[in-house]
């Protein structure tokens, strides 16, 4: 069996090797003779699965997408040409939510304004922006949520319209499917009307797909005063975006929100494990078998650790400004795919066991670290 597999997903080798023989590709440069005689393919996001790469897929019974979003797929396709297809839903939705926190706490330290009593607009409630939300429930914020779908099917309660979340809020962050046509249209969902009404002073975070916000318009938009704090991890026309944008944005980074160790490392075996299941195959490997020890495991904590010593520890695990710092430094030597393939490895909260006395355990458990007993 020859398996295809995405050269930035890790752990391929680890758990496909004893199933077949496992090859690594470039995923914005696959081509249709790659996919002769290949019977599973192993992609990401950056790969369009579509008519023209499959036709000469003359064996492939098996596809897997190492992400939430399947935008880049034409599922239907697939169904048409008997070929199973399994994405890898939630497998990054924590390293999301840990990027928008650690750029929460870095703007709060920059601006010298506290989290308490801000209100936070979550756009697209699915896997990353239900557990964004859950882990806010350990910061002073209110949070609001905007799902239209979610909210028609009868999953969402407390559902509040964009445009009044976008006036109500302090910081909007977006984590929506790329949905190019109908109804429910997420491509340039903020558009220039949108962006010129956006009261000053307003944080918009975009870790979802570069085109639901028109890049254009919102370089247009800053070009002409518009007093926003800027957060983007994805961008329109990948990998050749828009630089001009990045002197307006105050946390720049290329499309890594989702890529922790543990995060990229769920999803290769969600699809491991989709896959043995489809075949009829024990699934006998787990994570924890693979994953390294990190550099720092604990931390105690003295009684005079407080609610604003909380950041410290989020950017003791993963700061965004690092990241930042990589793309304005090397963006123009090395390219936006470049710096997205040699991603320096980013760890979880959870990989950092915190113990000792403080009346802050609850909400640092909350917020995804583990706490000794």
């Amino acid at each position: 069996m020859k398996i295809l597999a995405d050269q930035n997903m890790p752990l391929v080798e680890q758990y496909f090797a004893d199933i077949g023989e496992v090859e690594r590709f470039d995923g914005r440069q696959l081509t249709a003779d790659q996919l002769i005689d290949v019977d599973v393919l192993l992609t990401r996001s950056v790969t369009q699965v579509n008519n023209e790469l499959l036709a000469h897929a003359n064996k492939l019974s098996f596809v897997g997408t190492a992400t939430i979003g399947v935008d880049h797929i034409d599922t239907q396709l697939l169904n048409d040409k008997n070929i199973a297809f399994s994405s890898a839903p939630g497998c990054n939705a924590i390293a999301v939510a840990e990027y928008v926190i650690s750029s929460l706490y870095a703007l709060s330290q920059e601006n010298a304004r506290p989290l308490n009593n801000q209100t936070i607009g979550i756009v697209g409630v699915g896997s990353i922006g239900s557990c964004l939300a859950q882990k806010l429930q350990a910061l002073n914020l209110t949070v609001l949520l905007c799902d239209p779908i979610k909210h028609a099917q009868g999953l969402l309660n407390e559902h509040v319209a964009l445009d009044q979340l976008l006036a109500q809020s302090d910081i909007v962050t977006f984590h929506v499917p790329l949905i190019k046509s109908g109804e429910h249209k997420t491509l340039h969902m903020m558009d220039k009307a949108r962006l010129k009404a956006l009261k000053p002073g307003l944080t918009l975070i975009n870790a979802s797909r570069g085109d639901v916000i028109d890049n254009q318009a919102l370089l247009e938009v800053m070009q002409a005063g518009a007093d926003l704090d800027l957060v983007l991890d994805v961008w329109e026309n990948e990998p050749t975006i828009l630089t001009e944008l990045l002197e307006h944005v105050r946390y720049a980074s290329v499309h890594i929100a989702g890529h922790t160790l543990e995060g990229k490392a769920r999803g290769t075996q969600m699809l491991y494990q989709k896959f043995c299941e489809l075949k009829g195959i024990e699934a006998t490997k787990s994570l924890d078998e693979f994953l390294p020890v990190p550099a720092i495991t604990q931390a105690t904590l003295g009684q005079s650790f407080n609610e604003a010593d909380i950041a410290r520890l989020v950017h003791l695990i993963y700061d965004v400004r690092r990241d930042d710092g990589i793309l304005l430094r090397d963006l123009a030597n090395n390219g936006f795919d470049s710096l997205r393939k040699n991603y320096p490895v980013r760890r979880e909260f959870s990989t950092l066991t915190i113990q000792g006395d403080s009346s802050q355990l609850a909400a640092l458990a909350q917020l995804g670290f583990t706490v000794a007993n």
